[in-house]
């Protein structure tokens, strides 16, 4: 019972993000399915306006580009299983701010200033990404693995110490036996 709930539910939430994957290109241009030259747009009790821009189709051509790829580097973020996949946080960092740009809308500047929020993110991603990288390339590719390597260092030194007391013990055993 419990099997079956359990993958009745993973069915679903596939099913639903590979929909959202399917009507992406839908997204993408809703834009041009959008009644032009007006200043605001009511959809399902929702008013949208231009926000600055000329026209409420071209405000979500602006969303709509950052959203779409936003969207799609999140999934596959979240349904990676390769090492590398902390690197997709850039892009991802990328689109965030640039969404955050274009909603928040009070110049005629997008996608200029957002690099420098990128290279925060990329000092903090890049470095982490390397250490994973050089992880699993010492354990699968060179056949290091620390942590045996830590556990033979101390048998070694768990021998060298009674290495160390077998000789004491054989000098009181050389000095009992010349007193006697």
């Amino acid at each position: 019972m419990k099997h079956n709930t359990l993958a009745r539910k993973k069915f679903l939430i596939e099913g639903l993000v590979a929909l959202l994957v399917a009507i992406t290109p839908i997204l993408f241009y809703f834009y041009k399915y959008m009644p032009s030259d007006i200043e605001s747009w009511s959809f399902l009790g929702i008013n949208f306006t231009a926000n600055g821009f000329s026209d409420v189709s071209l405000a979500f051509y602006y969303y709509f580009n950052k959203i779409v790829p936003l969207l799609l580097l999140i999934i596959w973020f979240i349904t990676s299983k390769h090492w590398w996949y902390h690197a997709i946080l850039i892009p991802i960092a990328m689109y965030s701010f640039q969404l955050f740009s274009v909603l928040n809308y009070d110049s005629n500047k997008i996608d200029e200033n957002e690099i420098m929020y990128v290279i925060a993110v990329t000092m903090v991603v890049v470095p982490i990404v390397y250490f994973i990288r050089v992880k699993l390339v010492d354990k699968h590719v060179h056949g290091i693995d620390l942590d045996a390597m830590d556990t033979e260092l101390q048998i070694l030194k768990e021998k060298e110490e009674l290495r160390k007391e077998r000789e004491k013990l054989e000098q009181r055993q050389k000095t009992l036996a010349k007193k006697m």
